[in-house]
């Protein structure tokens, strides 16, 4: 008996800057996972130090919450068999430069120099992380 998962990927502000959103979203669906739901928003202070909780009082805290308010975000819901595992084995490792040709971040993401890493997209690390993040990006409507 095979358990379907869902998780939260957000298409960050670069990656819809750089107008790769389709990309990354073919990508998703060609791997067989279903596309529950999206939105595309520009977050809130609010949300995003919400969902960055973890991280408060971490250097990279403020200026990550900034780059994620920068611009629009595109939030999805995903569906499948083990999708919080396979969806981020197909982003890559979180540095583009080190993340292996193939991958979302290997192929498409670029070290900007920046103080924060900059890298197309964000994925639940895990099930009950992915709970907790779905339920905040779409229970505000």
């Amino acid at each position: 008996m095979s358990i379907v998962e869902e998780t939260l990927v957000l298409v960050k502000p670069d990656g819809v800057a750089r107008n790769l959103t389709g990309e990354i979203l073919r990508r998703l669906e060609a791997k067989g996972y279903q596309l529950v739901d999206l939105r595309m928003l520009q977050p809130e202070r609010e949300l995003l130090e919400a969902h960055y909780a973890e991280h408060a009082g971490k250097p990279f805290f403020g200026p990550l919450v900034e780059f994620m308010g920068s611009g629009p975000v595109v939030a999805v819901r995903l569906a499948g068999h083990r999708v919080v595992e396979g969806v981020r084995t197909l982003l890559g490792a979180t540095e583009p430069t080190v993340a292996a040709p193939g991958t979302i971040r290997g192929d498409l993401g670029r070290d900007w120099g920046a103080s924060v890493v900059q890298n197309l997209v964000h994925a639940s690390d895990a099930p009950e992380t992915a709970a907790r993040e779905l339920a905040l990006w779409f229970s505000r409507r």
